[in-house]
Parts: structure tokens; C-alpha cells; sequence
């Protein structure tokens, strides 16, 4: 398994601890009788618990990019440094960014935000 795939696999794990991640919030905010209902009057998510939410959705803004330009690298078998460097940042931003998130910390936050979406396009550069 190239290196690439390896943090692709990674990504997808951490993608799905982020949506767990959501659900145990949801439950323990809204109790879980009203999480095993349809949840058309959920109230948005508080504090911590919205912060994990949105850095759950932030994954999900940028994880389909990540995943197309490595599996575009697989498929034309374009592998060097931009590719390996590439998803290698990309996944270990993201895994910083969740507690960063969750924490409230700002500045901090959105330059991780940045390196891991220049990231993407570190990967895309190898495959062009």
C-alpha cells in the first residue's frame, strides 16, 4: 500500500471518530431518546459540543478533496515527495485540528486549517 492510500485509510478512520464524535454529542445534549427520532427539532449543538459538530463538518468541507487528488494519484501511478508530503500533512493537521476545535482555540486553529488544505494542493502538484 502506497503511503498516500495508508493516510487515505487513516483520514477515513479519523472521518468516521469525528461522526461518533457527533452522535455521543447530540445524545448527551438532547438526551438519547430524542437522538433515535427523526431529530426535526433538534436544537443546534452548545459550546463543546457544537464545536466538535463543526470541526466535524470542516472534515467533511475538505476530506472528498483529499480523497480525489490521492486516488487521482493512484490512478495515474503518480507517486514523489508532493504526494507523500502532501497526505501525510494533510492527515496529521486534520488530527490536529479536532482537539484544536474542540478546545475553542482560534488563531491556532485556522493556521492548521491552512497548512492541511495547502496540503491537498501539495498532493494535486504531484499529480499534475
Amino acid at each position: 500500500m502506497s503511503v498516500e492510500l495508508r493516510y487515505l485509510a487513516l483520514a477515513t478512520a479519523l472521518g468516521l471518530l469525528h461522526a461518533l464524535a457527533t452522535g455521543l454529542c447530540t445524545s448527551l445534549q438532547n438526551g438519547y431518546a430524542a437522538s433515535t427520532g427523526a431529530r426535526d427539532e433538534m436544537p443546534p449543538l452548545r459550546g463543546i459540543y457544537g464545536r466538535i459538530d463543526r470541526a466535524f463538518a470542516n472534515f467533511m468541507q475538505t476530506f472528498p478533496f483529499f480523497a480525489a487528488a490521492v486516488l487521482i494519484g493512484q490512478a495515474l501511478n503518480r507517486h514523489d515527495w508532493h504526494t507523500e508530503w502532501g497526505a501525510t500533512i494533510y492527515f496529521w493537521c486534520r488530527i490536529a485540528y479536532l482537539p484544536l476545535y474542540a478546545a475553542g482555540v482560534p488563531v491556532v486553529r485556522s493556521m492548521v486549517w491552512g497548512v492541511s488544505f495547502a496540503a491537498i494542493w501539495l498532493v494535486l502538484a504531484g499529480v499534475a
